[in-house]
């Protein structure tokens, strides 16, 4: 790691949260990020078609406009997701909209899809096109639309050919009754006009993956319907999960009590729990994305054991910087072989049918 990659990343963490955000973004494009040339055979994943190096995703809300996917995969993330993008540009919320919880190692974020829109996002996929790497586009609904399903089929339109693959995000906690999309006839009438997109769309030609990002704050009977039509509609995967409105007891932080989602460590328990729970009521049958709480190997490992087969983070990168996709997958290679898997896709699933040596 170069001496003036560690100066960045220790002015980055003296500055406000949004403020560290945007001049991350603004280093890491003018190529000051960290650079890892490394290739772990066991760690090649194959999701929903998609053929990553690794499993370690970044996941939506850093690069919500597309500007440094490139530089994100250097670092070392498999697959990378922009967004969330809405068709129109968005302010988002009010600031002060995002919160550092260090004392937790988590963050509060109430940022409300605050992006440059379709068009921006666009432009700078195109820009990309030919470049090596998974990137996807995770897609959000303008919060004033009359007609929020509809966002996501003009998200998936505007952006088809440009992403790898498409997040159909109904979870964020910010913007509001965005999350009643995922409530039983909304979320039936929202996949079925997706499904009849994604064949108008496609055509003759293969289709890239979709994938339904959904909360953590959701019931079994809720899981079990989710489940059914996801796999019902053709969706890809299910990302699981988003960030939680609840607040553990045990949270210490000055900022505990602001409004907005909670990420990062406090999150890690709850949403594999979801996940585990997505994967029994799936059956195994439909590829699962883990999401929530990973700052370590370990912590990626318990999730691909649960039913991952593969993992995003995001919060742990404001404690760790980018580096830290790196360190996972050294620390994951090291934990597939000490349990005799010769590969990610041998561990997904095994958590209740093999015990740890």
């Amino acid at each position: 790691m170069s001496i003036l990659y560690r100066l960045a990343t220790g002015l980055v963490k003296t500055l406000p949260p949004e403020t560290a955000h945007n001049a991350a973004l603004r280093a890491l494009s003018l190529g000051l990020g960290p650079k890892h040339d490394f290739e772990y055979k066991t760690l090649k994943t194959e999701l929903a078609g998609l053929s990553l190096p690794n499993p370690i995703g970044l996941a939506a809300g850093f690069d919500k406009d597309a500007q440094v996917p490139d530089a994100m995969l250097a670092a070392g993330f498999g697959f990378v997701e922009c967004g969330s993008v809405t068709p129109l540009p968005q302010a988002g919320n009010a600031k002060p909209r995002l919160f550092r919880l260090p004392e937790d190692q988590a963050i509060i974020n109430r940022m409300g899809f605050n992006n440059k829109g379709l068009d921006s996002f666009a432009k700078n996929l195109k820009a990309r096109q030919g470049a090596p790497g998974i990137v996807g586009a995770n897609l959000g609904a303008n919060k004033n639309s009359d007609d929020r399903a509809a966002d996501y089929i003009t998200g998936l339109a505007a952006l088809w050919g440009c992403a790898d693959y498409f997040t159909i995000n109904v979870s964020s906690p910010n913007t509001p009754g965005l999350r009643d999309l995922q409530g039983g006839d909304a979320l039936e009438d929202l996949l079925g006009r997706i499904s009849e997109a994604r064949q108008n769309l496609t055509g003759d030609q293969p289709s890239p993956p979709i994938f339904l990002k959904v909360a953590p704050d959701l019931n079994f009977a809720q899981i079990e319907r989710i489940t059914e039509q996801a796999r019902t509609y053709g969706m890809s995967g299910i990302i699981i999960s988003n960030t939680t409105t609840a607040r553990p007891k045990h949270l210490k932080s000055a900022h505990k009590t602001e409004t907005g989602g909670l990420s990062g460590a406090p999150l890690m328990r709850p949403s594999t729990g979801i996940l585990a729970a997505f994967y029994a009521a799936s059956g195994g049958h439909i590829p699962l994305i883990g999401v929530g709480g990973i700052a370590n190997g370990g912590d990626a490992y318990i999730k691909i054991r649960a039913g991952a087969s593969a993992v995003q983070l995001y919060s742990a990168m404001v404690y760790a910087g980018p580096s830290i996709a790196a360190d996972i997958c050294a620390d994951l290679v090291a934990r597939l072989k000490a349990d005799g898997f010769s590969n990610v896709s041998s561990a997904v699933g095994t958590l209740e049918t093999r015990k740890e040596n």
